[in-house]
């Protein structure tokens, strides 16, 4: 009788290949808004839709802390220096002017009585409001259509260079970022959440363990995992080699994504794109000297950006024929140092 020997089982393996991939060119802005820039704002057969989402920047708003810092710090700041009139409050100038900042577009109703005089000046939601053909305004209530009495609305609008329905935000150029800034801190958030910083290859070659004490290890590693994480193990091996168990990260490989880095880069874009000093906003600088003089970046502010923004609501004085949107000098009042007794 010959024995059979298998030769499939003599023959090596072949040594697996090297894989190359690509993650694919870079995509061009342009090229991805050439076809909606034909479009501008469409009509619908009813009123024109904005050029970008309005739901989408409402949205967005809470995105990141610092994008609805800076827009609450310039409204704040111009409600505070606006002079109340009888005919338009604090608050509703302040909705006014938080719609302007959020959308680059505020609408601004005129309540007449019989005589056709000014009882009232209330903002319409800018979220909801939308332009006809003829250039009246609606709003959207319930997804029923609302019209305004012809010649009631005077609709404020940051200009925009494709279309002259609506008005664009000056800070869409930073959008991405402040998104960006956002999937950061939730996937820093899911990452603590899950306990993934916790994974590891636990490598064990050590003889000496039985079956037993490695399922016990495996159920102490698997409570260890999600809430109730960060615990501390103990292992006793006794006549155990030194290199007989050792830890391989690897959740840690895949979790350094430069998490403090892309905050700051991102929190910068932000901050650039509203124009606002970071010193007044609260934000702690990373260096020894600081952001400088608060006084004269306020100062700075105050002319570069907030003039500017109240001189786009002197619109509403020319539409009405009376002065009722005036302010106040922006000031920053600083109690000076007690004296010494």
């Amino acid at each position: 009788m010959t024995d059979t020997v298998d030769t499939a089982a003599l023959v090596p393996s072949p040594t697996p290949a090297p894989i190359a991939f690509t993650f694919g060119d870079p995509e061009p802005v342009l090229d991805g808004r050439d076809l909606a820039s034909y479009y501008q704002s469409l009509w619908n057969g009813s009123f024109y839709e904005p050029p970008v989402s309005f739901d989408g920047l409402a949205k967005a708003l809470t995105s990141n802390p610092h994008h609805e810092s800076a827009l609450r710090c310039k409204t704040n700041i111009l409600a505070s220096c606006y002079r109340p009139h009888k005919l338009l409050s604090r608050a509703d100038f302040k909705r006014l002017a938080f719609d302007y900042l959020v959308f680059g577009n505020a609408f601004l109703e005129r309540e007449t009585n019989w005589l056709g005089g000014t009882l009232k000046l209330r903002p319409s939601l800018a979220r909801w409001t939308r332009t006809r053909r003829d250039g009246a305004c609606m709003m959207l209530v319930d997804g029923q259509e609302h019209d305004f009495a012809p010649g009631s609305v005077l609709h404020l609008m940051d200009p925009d260079i494709n279309q002259e329905i609506y008005g664009l935000p000056g800070y869409l150029g930073a959008l991405q970022s402040a998104l960006l800034n956002e999937a950061a801190t939730l996937f820093r958030r899911k990452y603590y959440r899950n306990g993934s910083h916790a994974g590891f290859i636990l490598y064990m070659s050590d003889a000496a363990q039985n079956l037993q004490d490695v399922d016990k290890l495996r159920e102490a590693l698997r409570q260890a995992k999600g809430p109730g994480n960060f615990r501390n193990l103990f292992m006793y091996a006794p006549n155990g080699k030194p290199d007989g168990l050792k830890v391989i990260p690897v959740a840690e490989v895949g979790a350094k994504d430069e998490f403090l880095s892309i905050k700051n880069v991102t929190r910068d874009d932000v901050l650039a794109a509203h124009r606002v000093p970071p010193q007044l906003l609260g934000i702690v600088p990373n260096n020894t000297g600081g952001f400088g003089d608060a006084g004269k970046a306020a100062a700075v502010f105050a002319r570069n950006e907030l003039r500017p923004l109240s001189d786009a609501f002197a619109d509403i004085n020319a539409w009405l024929g009376e002065e009722v949107v005036t302010f106040d000098p922006y000031a920053v009042d600083v109690d000076p140092a007690p004296a010494a007794k």
